[in-house]
This record gives C-alpha cells, sequence and structure tokens, in this order.
C-alpha cells in the first residue's frame, strides 16, 4: 500500500468567503513579486444590527458633541455683535431699587414700649431710600446671561 504525504493545512473562518490553501507553490518567487486578485481571499464583513446602531450612536455623538459647542459660539459672537437695548426687570430701567428694609422711605421706626417710637435713619441704604440694582449695577440695561456672571479663575 503506498503511503501518500499529509494534505496541506487548510484556514477556515466564517470571515473568509474562500479557505486558503497553504502549498509549497503557493509560496513561490513568481508568486511574491506579481500577485494576481484571484490569490487573495474575499472577506465577508457581516454587520447585526446592534453594531449599525451602536456606530450610528457613536457618529452622532461626536457630531452633536463638536456641533452644540460650535452652535452657542456663533450665538455668543452673534449676541456680542448686537446692541443690548432690553431694560432691566427688576428697577425697570431705573438703576434703583428701593430699599427692602426701609421700604423706601429712608427711616426706620422702632416702637420702644410703652407708646413711646424711635425714628432713626435706615441702616441698609443710609437713609436715601433706594440701593443701585444688583441686577444691572446702576446702568438700567437688562444684562446678557454670561455677563451676569463673574468669572474667576481659581487656579
Amino acid at each position: 500500500m503506498p503511503v501518500s504525504a499529509p494534505s496541506p493545512p487548510r484556514l477556515h473562518s466564517p470571515f473568509i468567503h474562500r479557505p486558503i490553501n497553504f502549498t509549497p507553490s503557493s509560496f513561490s518567487a513568481k508568486n511574491l513579486r506579481s500577485p494576481s486578485t484571484s490569490s487573495y481571499p474575499r472577506i465577508k464583513a457581516e454587520l447585526d444590527p446592534n453594531t449599525v446602531v451602536a456606530i450610528s450612536v457613536g457618529v452622532a455623538s461626536v457630531a452633536l458633541g463638536i456641533g452644540i459647542p460650535v452652535f452657542y459660539e456663533n450665538q455668543i459672537d452673534n449676541a456680542a455683535k448686537r446692541e443690548n437695548t432690553q431694560p432691566c426687570f427688576p428697577c425697570n430701567g431705573t438703576g434703583a431699587q428701593k430699599c427692602r428694609l426701609c421700604v423706601g422711605s429712608g427711616s426706620v421706626t422702632v416702637e420702644l414700649g410703652g407708646g413711646e417710637k424711635e425714628v432713626s435713619n435706615c441702616i441698609n441704604c443710609d437713609g436715601a431710600g433706594a440701593l443701585t440694582c444688583t441686577t444691572c449695577q446702576g446702568s438700567g440695561v437688562q444684562p446678557r446671561y454670561l455677563d451676569r456672571r463673574e468669572f474667576k479663575d481659581d487656579d
């Protein structure tokens, strides 16, 4: 009984359409110099719906992560170009607010007992009856959102 040589190994993979055969003739100098397109295996890529969803979510997240800051930066630039003429809400554009302690009178009345009353200047507004508006800092113009905040570098 003649003994035959073992067959060359074969590579099996679910991603490769045609199995790769390892034979000594496939590694000849001619094949290494000028490979033909038929000698390369075709790779099948199967994408399940979960992979498609994951890739779509990733692309959308990157797009939103870049797009939202760019949008807000453009809005800030456009707002800086427009003049702000909106009157301040708390002071109605006057730049001053009525003192809450003396209710605008400039004096505080204290009942001491026994029918006695003491009238003194308001310690909150120093008797003026009004305080500078804390929202507009006395300008009478409603500040834009980012103008109301004071950003400090804590480093």
